[in-house]
Order: structure tokens, then C-alpha cells, then sequence
């Protein structure tokens, strides 16, 4: 198996090696894929480790063995910020190395100083800073959910606060940053920054940890599927989706409850399914 290391902030996964094809997902930095297959020049199939597949640039990708060894031995941080400088020095003066979105991955070398700069390592070996609020303990996402099961309720929580987190970013399909969104990205990427990896796609699919309950046992943090679409359930009525719906336009909070005035009718009359973890 060959493996790479995404050393670019957003790189798109397309359907096709042709550059004005449809977009199917983003990795993001720091992520480490499987290289498949070359299907064209400079452009590679690979696979997530959320099992997507999709078609990226060779060159957005660091091959280098000792790097990609380097970058698994070390503790690593996301970036949790909505868009986080890496500066060249720990102050604002210095210049930006890099700006990285929420989810990237960067190593952590140094504990925040007493003006809260953190020293991190980027993919290509470089060095930089960022801020201690803009990052936080990295967890190898799996689909392993004794973690999760052991602290039911604080996984819940974390989970919505991640989605909530989005609020506002636009619709883009195949998106999974504060840049853009869609709907399957926001629950994804949500789960995966807390350590659980869920299917990328609007459905529920075997061998993945999300099962189907009865609508009457969901909880927050819980998922709400509708045909090609899918949103989670905040509690209290509320659910927080990324929509291209026309006046809604990326990531929004609406309602189950028919009396409210974010209520969709629309979505309701057509839910198919709930999903949990637990």
C-alpha cells in the first residue's frame, strides 16, 4: 500500500480526473490517504480513512516516506478555529507560513508559551505557530465507539457543538469546511473531529457504526435522515443542517415542531430514517 500525506489546505476529491468534474469530497491537511491508482497525469484515485474514494492532485500530496513516518509517530492537533494562521514566529507580526481551516491536522511540538503560541510541524517538515484556543487534542478517528459509549452524554454534546460550530457557512456541495458545507460533510466531520468515523454519505450503510432507531428514541447528536439528505437532531424539536434551500443557503437550525416559526414541512413529511451510534 502506498500512503500520502495532504499537504495543502483543502484539497477537492473529483469524480473524474477532469478537473471541471463534479466535486465528491474534501481532504483536508494533515490528512493521511491511500494512494489506489494513477488514472491521469498528476491525478491519483485515493481512499480516505473513511473509506471515500475520490480523484486528487499528485502534487497537493506529500509522498516522502520518512515524513509520512514522521507525521504518524508524533501527537497531533485539529485545528478547530474557523480559518487559523500559522504564523512564522509566536506573534501576530510574524508572517503566515500557512492558513489552515477547521479539521486540518498539524503536529504538536511545543506547549503554548506564556502568550498562549503553540509550536506546530506541517506536513513538509516546516515549523510554525498558532494560537492554544485555535486547536485541541487530536483522536484517531475510528469506528471503534468505546470512547464514545463510555461517555455518552459528553460525546452528544461535543458532537452538536461541532455542528453548531458551522452555523452560517454556506452550502457547497462536497464541502466539509467552514468555507462550505454540505449536508453529509457538517455530520461527518462533526463525529470525526470526536474521534468516530460515520459514513460521508446522506444515508445510513452497513458496516458503519450509525444504526436505524424508532424516531420517538432520538436524542442530541442523534442523525435524521431524508432522502439525500441528512441533518442532526439538536433535542428540544431542533435539528442543524447545511441546505441549499433557496433563503437558507448552507448551515441552518430548523424545527420539528409544525407551531415554530423555522418549522419544515417540507423536510418532515419525508424523513426516512433516524440514526444513533449508541
Amino acid at each position: 500500500m502506498r500512503y500520502a500525506i495532504v499537504n495543502e489546505p483543502i484539497v477537492p476529491l473529483y469524480r473524474s480526473a477532469a478537473r471541471t468534474s463534479s466535486l465528491e469530497d474534501e481532504v483536508l491537511y494533515g490528512m493521511k490517504v491511500e494512494i489506489l491508482e494513477t488514472v491521469a497525469d498528476g491525478m491519483v484515485r485515493v481512499r480516505t480513512p473513511y473509506q471515500y474514494e475520490g480523484i486528487a492532485e499528485i502534487s497537493k500530496l506529500t509522498l516522502q516516506e520518512d515524513r509520512i513516518q514522521a507525521w504518524e509517530e508524533n501527537k497531533k492537533v485539529w485545528i478547530t478555529g474557523r480559518y487559523v494562521d500559522i504564523q512564522s514566529i509566536p506573534k501576530y507580526q510574524g508572517y503566515q507560513v500557512i492558513s489552515l481551516p477547521r479539521g486540518a491536522v498539524v503536529r504538536f511540538l511545543e506547549p503554548a508559551d506564556e502568550n498562549g503560541w503553540v509550536k506546530v510541524g506541517l506536513a513538509n517538515g516546516r515549523t510554525g505557530y498558532c494560537k492554544e484556543s485555535f486547536v485541541a487534542d487530536y483522536q484517531e478517528p475510528s469506528m471503534d465507539l468505546t470512547a464514545a459509549k463510555a461517555n455518552e452524554e459528553e460525546f452528544r454534546e461535543a458532537v452538536c457543538r461541532r455542528a453548531l460550530s458551522y452555523l452560517g457557512t454556506q452550502y457547497r456541495w462536497g464541502g466539509k469546511t467552514p468555507l462550505g458545507i454540505d449536508c453529509s460533510g457538517l455530520c461527518s466531520t462533526s463525529y470525526l473531529m470526536n474521534g468516530v468515523v460515520i459514513f460521508r454519505d446522506a444515508k445510513i450503510k452497513e458496516g458503519f457504526p450509525v444504526k436505524e432507531i424508532a424516531y420517538e428514541e432520538k436524542k442530541k447528536g442523534d442523525l435524521l435522515f431524508f432522502p439525500g439528505h441528512v441533518a442532526m437532531y439538536l433535542g428540544d424539536g431542533r435539528y442543524i443542517h447545511s441546505t441549499g434551500k433557496n433563503g437558507s443557503d448552507g448551515v441552518v437550525i430548523n424545527s420539528l415542531n409544525p407551531g415554530d416559526s423555522d418549522y419544515r414541512e417540507d423536510l418532515l413529511k419525508i424523513l426516512s430514517a433516524v440514526g444513533s451510534i449508541f
